[in-house]
């Protein structure tokens, strides 16, 4: 009798996630595919779903988080008005052909800036020497926000720096994801706090050892100093993305280095989650958001979002980017995931005639990732896309370069992960100069890859393609 009742309890446990698989998530393949977890897994699947499938945009914490948002956004709110327009009014190419996504992104208040000066930065050896004399010319403030920040030398030296500057007397603030840099949550973090820097972990979790909270975590790269000079990208705080040992995997990513009011929104973005992951309201003080010349002439906008978003912006502006583009679309991603929305778009392009590019690594660190995403590649290969597997190490950028005139580089890779569950934030540079040096960029890394010859990919044997199409029923989960 107690068996009946047992498995009365558990149907009636089955399809109550099922009701909430329903009712939470948007997409029909994700709905289809935690369904079939939830019902064909007993019991390992409702964990599944709660561990990694379960919608908290509307949980109270993020609500708290939003409320916070809107009221800092209605503090700056006339600032970014006033450099949207005046950049609108430029009438500069490279915005005029884009200004769809401009437009778009405007709607989610992203402000779009003139007048910056843009350096793009290519893996850690460039980025570091440029964020270390950065960090030391600091007068007033120096936020920090980081998914991996990872314990080394790297590290080491940033954190000196950090702490040279709090006994100067300079605000240092830090936030680091409690996932990604679970390597500095002790002794790392204690040093940067008992020399004054203000230091909280992001989504705090108290058993690392036992935690599958992997998502909802920010995955964003941002520095910002004294409200004028701002770091952005993929590359994260760790010893792995300086290529100074011959034997070490190589790996190859991409930053921007921003100086001028492009900054503003990554400041407003670092002071929302501040106020989130700190419990406070920081007051906006005048040198968070100032107006020096730069003598740079680069229009600057960011694409964000997270689990605290009304939309999936990141998406949407990717979405646009590409349907938008006229000739060119050279893409570098080292998780390609796509979902429907964006692999219809890369087909329709490709179709229309637009040359596009895909720049994936040969092997990802993940082999199921590498599996579900090579399941894609037969679709953009018929449509006539060229495929390129990366083979000197991991390629680990996360760029897009648009018809010679739009270059965008940030944190978010081209998978679920990044346009729903964790917190990104991608930067869009409407400038020629800047899409001609991402371009030669990626120029020199397809000498390193081979190009995945279509009419050999549609003839491979089904047995060798059963894995991946597998793995890519498991895609929205990955």
């Amino acid at each position: 009798m107690h068996w009946y009742i047992i498995c009365a309890l558990y149907i009636l446990l089955v399809l109550f996630v099922c009701s909430k698989v329903l009712y939470d998530i948007r997409s029909t393949s994700k709905t289809f595919a935690y369904l079939l977890v939830v019902i064909l897994i007993p019991g390992i699947g409702i964990i599944i779903y709660f561990a990694v499938g379960a919608n908290y945009r509307k949980n109270k914490l993020y609500s708290k988080k939003i409320v916070r948002d809107s009221s800092l956004l209605a503090e700056i709110r006339q600032k970014i008005v006033n450099e949207s327009e005046k950049a609108l009014d430029s009438g500069e190419p490279e915005l005029e052909n884009h200004r769809k996504l401009a437009m778009l992104l405007l709607k989610d208040n992203s402000p779009l800036t003139g007048n910056n000066k843009v350096k793009l930065l290519l893996n850690g050896e460039e980025k570091f020497p440029e964020v270390l004399k950065a960090l030391r010319a600091a007068k007033h403030h120096i936020h920090l926000e980081y998914y991996i920040f990872e314990d080394g030398e790297i590290a080491d030296q940033i954190k000196d720096i950090l702490i040279q500057k709090a006994i100067e007397g300079v605000r240092v603030r830090f936030i680091y994801d409690d996932f990604g840099s679970r390597s500095i949550r002790k002794e790392f973090v204690r040093e940067l706090k008992d020399a004054g820097v203000e230091a909280f972990p992001f989504y705090k979790i108290w058993f690392i050892a036992l935690s599958n909270r992997t998502n909802y975590r920010n995955h964003r790269k941002i520095i910002v100093i004294d409200g004028h000079t701002a770091f952005v990208g993929g590359i994260n705080v760790s010893d792995r993305y300086i290529n100074n040992k011959p034997k070490k995997l190589y790996w190859r990513d991409t930053h921007i280095m921003i100086t001028g009011p492009g900054i503003y929104y990554l400041q407003y973005l670092f002071i929302c989650d501040w106020n989130f992951c700190a419990e406070q309201k920081l007051p906006i003080e005048p040198g968070y958001f100032t107006s020096e010349k730069t003598g740079g002439d680069a229009i600057v906008q960011m694409a964000a979002s997270g689990p605290d978003s009304d939309h999936p912006t990141i998406m949407y502006s990717l979405l646009e980017t590409i349907g938008l583009a006229k000739e060119e679309l050279l893409i570098t991603s080292p998780y390609f995931i796509p979902g429907e929305p964006i692999l219809d778009a890369l087909c329709v392009a490709a179709l229309s005639g637009v040359k596009v590019k895909l720049l994936v690594p040969d092997k990802s660190d993940s082999r199921l990732v590498n599996a579900a995403a090579r399941s894609y590649y037969g679709a953009l290969l018929e449509a006539g896309v060229e495929v390129y597997l990366y083979e000197k190490g991991f390629v680990h950028s996360k760029t897009l370069v648009s018809d010679g005139q739009l270059a965008i580089v940030g944190t978010a890779n081209m998978d679920h992960r990044s346009f729903e569950l964790n917190f990104e934030v991608n930067c869009m540079v409407y400038d020629d100069k800047i899409a001609a040096q991402l371009r030669r960029a990626f120029a020199d890394d397809i000498k390193h890859a081979k190009q995945i010859n279509a009419k050999a990919w549609a003839k491979r044997t089904l047995f060798k393609q059963l894995p991946e199409k597998l793995c890519r029923l498991l895609s929205p989960l990955l």
